[in-house]
């Protein structure tokens, strides 16, 4: 939100994919990788500006190929080289050094703990912090606050003029070009594709989601307690399932999600995961 609040965004003419992978947990595949590079360019950064690191994309796939073709794994390929771009985004309208981004005091990031306070209106204890695997500051907050957060960014007239334009325009954004907030097979990508407008959804690490359902201005937010992001998927199909009072047989992709099948190494179908009888959803 703060890219939208400092005006960077429109002082970079920033796209609704660059928005989206700003706001995104992405699987590295091609298309993330490019968005990102010329994202890059244009602020006059670097791969090496980024502070998050590097992994192999989350698609096997896109591991499998860049491996084959004798690359490694690269700073753009980290699932959260999206929000760092935008991090540094933010540093170059501000004007201050791109250097020591990922400290909690330097105005990139005192500029998101602001944005994090007002939509949560929960204002985390010093204490009460940590730091992400892509190196961010990460503070604690009360699941009820994360639910609150997501609810008021899913209906942005609840909002003072200034966050309600922001937030209505990253919830286009994100809506429009859903691939990138996740990437191919990945929930929320599939989600939102699939409702198309009614569902604006975003995983967390540790079995963390949030969801805002825009039409019923319902806002909320899970966190599974042994951290199993498997668990939280079919969890937020339930969720989407009762919220929005649709049967998800007639769509394949969300469905299978909703209910995986587990499959030995062969294929062979061998049980599945789903909701308890006594979930209430």
């Amino acid at each position: 939100m703060p890219l939208i609040l400092s005006g960077a965004a429109d002082a970079f003419n920033l796209s609704d994919a660059e928005l989206t992978i700003a706001c995104g947990s992405h699987n590295g595949e091609p298309g993330h990788v490019e968005l990102v590079g010329k994202w890059l360019k244009r602020i006059g950064c670097t791969p090496d500006d980024l502070g998050c690191g590097g992994h192999l994309p989350y698609h096997a796939l896109s591991a499998e190929t860049l491996l084959r073709q004798g690359g490694s794994p690269s700073r753009l390929h980290d699932n959260c080289s999206g929000k760092h771009t935008g991090f540094l985004t933010l540093a170059r309208h501000l004007g201050v050094p791109v250097q020591g981004y990922l400290k909690p005091d330097h105005p990139v990031q005192r500029e998101v703990m602001k944005a994090m306070a007002f939509m949560t209106g929960f204002t985390p204890a010093a204490t009460a912090s940590g730091v992400d695997g892509c190196g961010i500051p990460a503070y604690a907050f009360p699941l009820q606050a994360l639910a609150w957060s997501i609810a008021r960014f899913g209906a942005p007239e609840t909002l003072p003029p200034d966050y309600a334009a922001a937030a209505a325009r990253l919830g286009q954004a994100i809506t429009a070009a859903p691939w990138y907030i996740a990437g191919t097979t990945r929930f929320c990508t599939v989600a939102m594709e699939t409702l198309k407008g009614r569902l604006i959804v975003k995983a967390g690490a540790e079995g963390v989601f949030m969801a805002a359902f825009p039409h019923k201005k319902i806002g909320v937010a899970l966190k599974i307690r042994d951290g199993a992001a498997r668990a939280a998927e079919v969890l937020m199909a339930g969720l989407i399932r009762r919220i929005e009072g649709i049967d998800l047989t007639p769509y394949p992709a969300l469905n299978e999600l909703g209910a995986p099948t587990l499959r030995t190494r062969t294929g062979e179908p061998t049980g599945l995961i789903r909701l308890t009888a006594d979930a209430g959803i």
